[in-house]
């Protein structure tokens, strides 16, 4: 073999050698979706879940920064609507205190001394001695309660009660038939309502009555009582023929702190009504109570001027005065029911408040009122202060005004 022929093989030789180790030395790439992952593979459940969170993500856990969560779920996940809270549960009001209903009674008792020592204790006296109860006794029930200006109307509806439950012998002693005298006193009393019906703004209340029945009174204590409540008060002096009764409003307004519309001396009533009426509206008033003329100050009767305030408050408010009340003086008696009379046919009075209960011994006007003129007693009044004019409870009135004392000594 010669020379060249033998460089040429060196050669070929040198170049296969020299692609055989290139072709060693690189490895074939695989497939990025087959390229093995040299992190450990945590078990996947059967069940499709959330993406686990990467392994950099747990490294800024550890080191206390928060992970970043991916922007959307690997699988569909229902969204939980919060159950929102049952609302509280509306608080009962709290039972009014039996000891409260007593110590209410027990002031009526107070206050009704005079009442209970006068035709009370008469009638209690019908009973001592007797062995029976025959029909004569109703005969002297009758003067007492006559006496008692109960009335001879309501006093003959007592009687006819009292004979029809006698002669089926349900009265066969004394404590039965007190027991019915009460029951049917309670029955007349029963419908009476207590307190005022104030749904609107400006509610207006038209205070009425005779002079001397303490009208002007009644007013202030009214108006005090309802701004203890919270109500924002006016107070109107239509009584301007009367100057005592102008300056004695003036006082209580400042006593209460509400102000009191008044007019000049011997001005026109009605047109001190129709101010405060706008007023009250524009100041936002709650109640306006307004103190009336008592006797006949000029050539026109009392009943004309009152029916002219009547129509005045109708066309200042849009509508009727929201409360009448006619005040009644029960040491008047007879007087009284007479009195209740007249006014009924120029007003519409809506409630009584009668006042002085604790100075009469008779007392039985609050029956005679209620049974023949229909009205209910809202207010009675037992005494000077402000809280002795209290909201009429025919119950415990009852229960005051009849109590006997008499009972156990007799039957001893």
């Amino acid at each position: 073999m010669d020379s060249s022929t033998l460089t040429i093989a060196i050669v070929i030789i040198v170049a296969l050698a020299i692609v055989l180790l290139v072709a060693l030395r690189k490895k074939p790439e695989l497939p990025r979706d087959r390229a093995p992952s040299l992190r450990p593979r945590p078990d996947v459940p059967k069940e499709p879940g959330p993406r686990a969170l990467p392994l950099e993500s747990e490294r800024r856990t550890e080191r206390g920064v928060a992970p970043r969560m991916p922007s959307e779920p690997s699988v569909d996940v229902e969204p939980i609507t919060p159950t929102p809270p049952p609302p509280p549960k509306a608080r009962e009001p709290e039972p009014k205190p039996a000891r409260v209903a007593a110590d209410e009674v027990a002031t009526l008792k107070r206050g009704l001394a005079s009442t209970r020592g006068g035709f009370v204790a008469r009638l209690s006296q019908l009973f001592r001695g007797r062995k029976e109860i025959d029909p004569a006794l109703l005969d002297d029930i009758e003067e007492v309660l006559i006496t008692a200006d109960i009335g001879p109307k309501t006093t003959e509806r007592i009687l006819e009660r009292l004979r029809e439950r006698m002669s089926r012998r349900e009265l066969t002693d004394e404590e039965r038939v007190w027991a019915a005298i009460r029951e049917e006193a309670g029955h007349i009393l029963g419908g009476s309502r207590a307190g005022l019906s104030l749904d609107r703004r400006p509610s207006v209340i038209l205070v009425v009555g005779v002079n001397g029945v303490g009208k002007t009174t009644t007013t202030g204590k009214l108006a005090s009582r309802l701004s203890a409540q919270g109500k924002k008060v006016m107070l109107v002096a239509a009584d301007t023929f009367r100057a005592a009764a102008v300056l004695q409003l003036e006082v209580w307004g400042k006593r209460i702190g509400c102000p009191v519309v008044r007019g000049k001396e011997n001005a026109d009533p009605s047109s001190v009504v129709f101010e405060a009426v706008k007023r009250a509206e524009s100041e936002g008033v709650d109640l306006l109570l307004v103190d009336t003329a008592g006797r006949l100050h000029t050539k026109a009767p009392l009943m004309e001027e009152l029916k002219k305030i009547g129509r005045t408050v109708e066309k200042a408010l849009g509508r009727p005065a929201d409360e009448i009340l006619l005040v009644l003086d029960s040491t008047n008696g007879q007087n009284a029911l007479q009195q209740a009379t007249m006014f009924r046919e120029v007003l519409a009075v809506s409630g009584i408040v009668l006042t002085k209960l604790d100075g009469t011994a008779k007392g039985g006007i609050v029956l005679g009122i209620v049974d023949e003129h229909k009205l209910p007693i809202r207010f009675v009044g037992i005494g000077e202060r402000v809280e002795d004019l209290r909201e009429f409870d025919s119950a415990g009135f009852i229960e005051a005004l009849f109590e006997r004392t008499d009972l156990a000594p007799s039957a001893a």
